[in-house]
């Protein structure tokens, strides 16, 4: 067998990967059940706008203000730095961080292990947010992360992580989609690079990063085929070595 063959254990978490792009796809844009999602949305978005964050600060610029909204989408306002790496750094900090979640899709060990990221990720963005609804299915979020834990050896958590992954790497598509469908008042970052360099459009720019998200997201599924290779018994056995429940 080719190391890149799938397993009969690993082959539904590539047909799961399909399903959950167009289930998050329809949550994202349908109104009412995307207010479902702003948990895991403005983990998402919180991510995005952290990695153009950290670039301002490695370029030498200064942070001025920051927004999260699950509705309007985030928004960094900065001065100095080089903009070209902090527009940059969203869209790929975002695949990037959603690929090491996709990888957790094919492993309980590795599921349990970014699940803490993921708890304290919910958590985080309340500091910027207090809305009771979104509060409330923070909750409810948090207590289906934990309660995963103790499903079938916490087989159900990579299936959680699997979903969060797949949100992050394809960050782009949502961005361009709230702008489309909703018209929100901060601007996707395809929109932004359109105005940076006005000799591309805005399309063309978001068609490139979804490109790119595609290669990145066949990249790490190919990692997680190579280095997972293990059948349900190994992974329960070597899951329980860490926190066993």
């Amino acid at each position: 067998m080719s190391p890149i063959t799938p397993t009969s254990e690993q082959a539904p978490t590539i047909y799961v990967i399909v399903v959950y792009t167009v289930v998050i796809f329809a949550l994202w844009v349908i109104p009412g059940a995307r207010v479902l999602i702003n948990p895991l949305k403005l983990f998402t978005i919180g991510w995005h706008e952290f990695c153009h964050i950290v670039a301002a600060v490695m370029t030498g610029g200064s942070v001025v203000k920051v927004t999260i909204d699950p509705d309007l989408g985030g928004a960094t306002y900065v001065e100095g730095g080089n903009a070209l790496a902090i527009l940059s750094a969203g869209y790929i900090g975002s695949t990037l961080f959603g690929g090491v979640f996709v990888l957790a899709g094919f492993d309980i060990l590795m599921a349990k292990i970014v699940s803490f990221v993921l708890g304290l990720g919910l958590v985080a963005p309340l500091a910027l947010v207090r809305n009771k609804l979104i509060i409330l299915l923070t909750v409810i979020y948090e207590g289906i992360l934990v309660g995963f834990w103790f499903i079938d050896h916490g087989q159900a958590l990579r299936w959680y992580c699997l979903f969060v992954g797949v949100m992050n790497v394809f960050y782009v598509v949502w961005d361009i989609a709230d702008d489309k469908y909703f018209r929100k008042t901060n601007d996707s970052d395809a929109t932004q690079f359109a105005r940076l360099f006005p000799q591309v459009q805005a399309h063309v720019w978001a068609a490139l990063w979804i490109i790119f998200e595609v290669g990145v997201l066949i990249g790490f599924v190919l990692l997680g085929i190579v280095a997972f290779k293990r059948t349900n018994a190994q992974m329960f056995a070597e899951a329980g070595q860490f926190l066993p429940t």
